[in-house]
């Protein structure tokens, strides 16, 4: 079935659905399916201007698409919920209406700098957020039409509030099972609560992802990623990111290939059968450590070439922003503004376009 015809088919039930049904009728909207063997999803992060992560434009994925010369099966972006905690309708409306799929960033946090968050795993575990995740997982519903979406961002990375250093660490005595560290069961617990409240409404239509940095931090048993896990139940796919350079002062690179190697073999083990996505990916230009271009084209050898046989998807981490006062040392990933890059991406791309999937196929709820 053309994607057009089943976004219609979606509309027509949402309108059935909304009307009083919701509940029962919602095990019929379609949700994103694994494309065919062999085959793999290309998306994109297209950049914002902010740095919020947030404020993204049908432009700047149109800009990529050309730079690149493919299309994207989903358009990936943060839900700051220091900005509002309702359903992103109006981003999801037209990323939808460009053909892709919303790929959400359900990022429950306070903004940078400031103390506190309301927003937090304990906030979570209270039900102190269930109004406003029951209303996210309504709206969810009512869109009516396949959904990605992320909890728990890169979770065992301590830049993010829901890592376990935040909320325990490797003790074992302040919650839950004694033989577990605190800070990841908190996460699992409320990971779980919040798939199950917004489920709770109807919301059949989200493909829900557990996405990891491709290296613990910190680097302590208790950290490991596996230790986050919420359990085959809770999770459809499973992802992570992998960076070269992020700034140019940085003086020391990893391949991707280094970094997916033993995060892939990882994830094999502890998601048995669950596709594996490569999220977020990128490299800045300007640093003397790598050239994107360079480490770029190696990352989609590799991956577009099978490396990593579980992988049913990517997208590029489209961004440029500033790390201090010297313009020099702004991070700059755009595609766009670096010819080099740009040229790779398009015949990567265009070598494998026999495997890439242009637009999301559909799948069972």
């Amino acid at each position: 079935m053309e994607w057009a015809s089943v976004c219609a088919v979606a509309v027509v039930l949402c309108v059935g659905v909304c009307g009083g049904e919701a509940r029962e009728s919602s095990d019929r909207l379609p949700r994103v399916g694994t494309p065919p063997v062999g085959m793999m999803y290309h998306g994109v992060f297209p950049g914002g201007y902010s740095g919020a992560e947030d404020d993204i434009t049908a432009e700047q994925v149109a800009s990529y698409e050309d730079a690149v010369g493919k299309r994207v099966a989903w358009v990936y972006f943060s839900h700051n919920w220091y900005q509002g905690t309702e359903f992103p309708r109006e981003t999801a409306e037209w990323i939808r209406e460009l053909g892709a799929v919303p790929f959400i960033r359900l990022m429950l946090r306070e903004e940078w700098g400031r103390e506190g968050n309301r927003f937090s795993v304990e906030a979570v575990l209270e039900g102190r957020l269930d109004a406003e995740l029951r209303r996210w997982g309504e709206a969810a519903r009512e869109f009516g039409t396949p959904l990605i979406a992320e909890f728990g961002t890169e979770v065992n990375g301590e830049w993010f509030p829901w890592n376990g250093s935040h909320h325990g660490g490797g003790q074992t005595d302040g919650f839950g099972d004694p033989g577990k560290p605190d800070g990841p069961e908190r996460f699992v617990a409320a990971y779980r609560h919040i798939v199950e409240t917004i489920r709770g409404e109807g919301a059949s239509n989200i493909t829900w992802v557990f996405h990891v940095n491709a290296s613990d931090w910190p680097r302590t048993p208790w950290n490991r990623f596996e230790n986050y896990y919420p359990g085959d139940e809770y999770v459809d796919w499973v992802g992570m990111s992998g960076y070269g350079p992020q700034q140019p002062t940085d003086d020391g690179v990893e391949t991707f290939r280094e970094q997916m190697d033993g995060c892939y073999a990882r994830l094999e083990r502890l998601a048995v059968g669950k596709p594996v996505i490569v999220p977020e990916f990128g490299c800045t230009a300007g640093s003397p450590a790598a050239k994107p271009e360079e480490w770029a084209g190696a990352a989609l050898d590799d991956i577009l070439g099978g490396r990593w046989p579980r992988v049913i998807g990517f997208s590029w981490w489209n961004e440029r922003w500033q790390n201090d006062d010297n313009r020099a040392h702004d991070s700059d990933m755009r595609v766009e503004n670096t010819p080099a890059l740009a040229a790779v991406f398009k015949a990567k791309l265009a070598g494998a376009a026999d495997r890439l999937v242009g637009r999301p196929v559909p799948g069972a709820s």
